[in-house]
């Protein structure tokens, strides 16, 4: 039984064969690659973005902090006259 392929023809189909599986292989690997690598830049912005905003919140709260600090600081200083007022006519 020959069906007219030599073994030599078989060995360049094989070769022929695995070389396009190798190629395949390795495009696959580099799109699985290309696609992590868009993730990972994409979550990395995303973390970039909540620490911005957790920065601006920080700092809104610190601002809000001292205004409250002012605010209770003018209190004191009312209620001590007050106080004093109340001294000065009792």
């Amino acid at each position: 039984m020959n069906d007219g392929t030599s073994w030599p023809d078989a060995a360049i189909a094989i070769a022929g064969i695995l070389l396009v599986i190798a190629i395949a292989v390795v495009a696959i690997v580099q799109i699985f690659a290309t696609a992590r690598a868009r993730a990972s830049a994409q979550r990395e912005a995303a973390y970039r973005k909540l620490a911005e905003e957790a920065t601006d919140a920080q700092r809104r709260t610190a601002d809000e902090l001292e205004q409250a600090t002012t605010n209770l600081t003018d209190i004191r200083q009312r209620t001590a006259e007050i106080e004093r007022m109340i001294k000065q006519v009792g």
